[in-house]
């Protein structure tokens, strides 16, 4: 899976099967798509601001769901996914400081303070686990 946040992005090799208004991406916040081999992006325009990166493992989102779930008592049917956002879930400062505990824990990963206050989502925080487990 792969994420590219604000930014432009123009497709314009795909197949003729995709019209226009579907090649060209503009002013979004985050667009996901898989990606399965080169093939699927046969050319990729990158303009000033744009930020690709690969998603973590769904293993690990749902992991963090679970523990977001958990520290903020929601419900088991609540609706949590990868771009949740804590603020948007009800977590305060010291809601997400209990998340961030639970993932060490879980993962047994340590979490720089610095790391801990930028992540707002359960996929910045699943991307984060996986960056730490590999090291």
């Amino acid at each position: 899976m792969a994420s590219i946040t604000r930014a432009s992005v123009s497709m314009p090799s795909l197949s003729t099967s995709v019209n226009q208004s579907q090649r060209r991406i503009s002013g979004m916040n985050s667009v996901s798509f898989p990606v399965s081999g080169r093939s699927m992006i046969p050319s990729l325009r990158l303009q000033r601001g744009l930020q690709v990166c690969c998603a973590a493992k769904q293993e690990t989102v749902d992991k963090v769901v679970a523990i977001v779930k958990k520290q903020l008592a929601l419900p088991a049917d609540a609706a949590v996914n990868g771009e949740s956002k804590f603020a948007a879930l009800g977590a305060d400062s010291l809601d997400t400081v209990e998340i961030v505990m639970g993932l060490e824990e879980e993962f047994d990963i340590t979490v720089e303070e610095e790391s801990a206050q930028s992540i707002t989502t359960v996929q910045e925080a699943a991307d984060m686990i996986e960056k730490l487990v590999e090291k």
